[in-house]
């Protein structure tokens, strides 16, 4: 393996190596409650205080929202419109400073009123850098329409765009930023945790061996019968009905160990940055592979033909080519039925293959049906 290792050439060719027969995960790496479920809330804000980089007078959307704003703060109430326009036109409100944003959430399961959650705040208008931007206080939404949360607070913006004397600087997303901790939970969601007669898991990835391992470990432990299987993916556990008992008991489970099924022959292929990932259950059937390019030279040479002293000829530019052809000489490999991971590995090493090479190598391999595993392109 030491050897195999030094002698590989691409960079990014990666493996999964198999594990010892020891290995084993707890049952909550491998499954999460269904109680346990998130939900996305949603939200439409203003951010204020930025340095000119807002989205400006013209959007009529930001306008709307700030002067409905002042509004309900008991700003204008006599003639908000025309009050409105004087104030701007006045230079009191300068909405080159304000930029109307989309606010995301993740609102995790069992999350209780009082509890912080974090935030996303995505610029929807003109507004070109949200940094040094505070968001003013936002209700977040659920599918249902009903508010979960509210947000609030400064934002924390990565991206950097500079610029001056001709020359720009840019590194991240300048019109996205985050608030940590900048939601608070308003209202909880139900769940069935504590009044379902049962307690269902769902697998991170379905898959019929590890579901019948899990449930085979969990009624040697608890009895028979305490875990039963719906499908590759949900398992069914009898739970004590007291609260007090049920969380000791699902304590005790998610932390028993279990070996996991042997996940599905797959290669991943990253496009744009050449990397491949090749688990160990890839296999190859009976196929031959020739790797090769040929490259074509044509030089070009400009010579001057001049005639004879006492002919009557003209002094002519001729143009002369040199075209060379070069094929390297690539061996054809011949994999035999059931070739494993290694001998996929040494034979790419062997015809000198390039990330961009082995992608189209793979890609052959599957059209022409010999290889025996999924093949993803991201």
């Amino acid at each position: 393996m030491r050897k195999l290792l030094r002698s590989l050439p691409l960079a990014a060719l990666l493996w999964v190596l198999p594990f010892s027969m020891a290995h084993a995960d707890r049952i909550k790496d491998l499954t999460t409650m269904a109680a346990m479920r998130g939900n996305q809330l949603i939200g439409y804000g203003l951010v204020v205080g930025l340095q000119g980089t807002g989205d400006g007078s013209d959007l009529s959307f930001t306008t709307q929202s700030m002067k409905t704003l002042l509004n309900r703060m008991g700003v204008n109430q006599e003639n908000p419109l025309s009050d409105y326009e004087a104030a701007t036109s006045g230079g009191k409100i300068d909405l080159k400073n304000v930029a109307a944003v989309m606010i995301t959430a993740d609102l995790p399961g069992m999350s209780k009123p009082g509890q912080r959650i974090d935030i996303n705040v995505s610029a929807i208008g003109k507004a070109t850098n949200l940094r040094g931007g505070s968001l003013l206080l936002t209700s977040l939404r659920g599918v249902d329409g009903q508010i979960y949360a509210l947000a609030q607070g400064a934002l924390t913006a990565t991206g950097i765009d500079a610029g001056g004397a001709g020359s720009k600087v840019s590194t991240g997303v300048t019109t996205a930023a985050r608030i940590p901790g900048g939601a608070t939970v308003e209202k909880a969601v139900d769940n069935s945790f504590d009044k379902a007669d049962n307690v269902l898991l769902n697998l991170r990835d379905g898959d019929f061996t590890t579901a019948s391992s899990i449930i085979q470990a969990i009624n040697a432990k608890f009895g028979s019968d305490v875990a039963t299987a719906l499908d590759s993916v949900s398992i069914v556990v009898r739970a004590p009905m007291d609260s007090s008992q049920r969380v000791a008991f699902m304590s005790m489970i998610e932390n028993i160990d279990v070996q996991p099924g042997e996940p599905p022959a797959r290669i991943v292929v990253n496009a744009r940055t050449g990397t491949v990932v090749i688990s160990r259950n890839v296999r190859v059937s009976a196929a031959a592979v020739s790797h090769g390019t040929i490259s074509v030279s044509v030089a070009m040479t400009n010579e001057v033909s001049q005639p004879g002293m006492l002919s009557n000829g003209t002094t002519k530019e001729v143009q002369n080519a040199d075209v060379k052809v070069s094929e390297p000489n690539k061996p054809m490999f011949l994999f035999q039925p059931g070739v494993d991971l290694r001998q996929i590995v040494d034979a790419v090493n062997q015809v000198g293959a390039t990330p961009s090479s082995l992608i189209a190598i793979l890609e052959a391999l599957k059209s022409s049906g010999s290889l025996r595993a999924e093949l993803l392109v991201i």
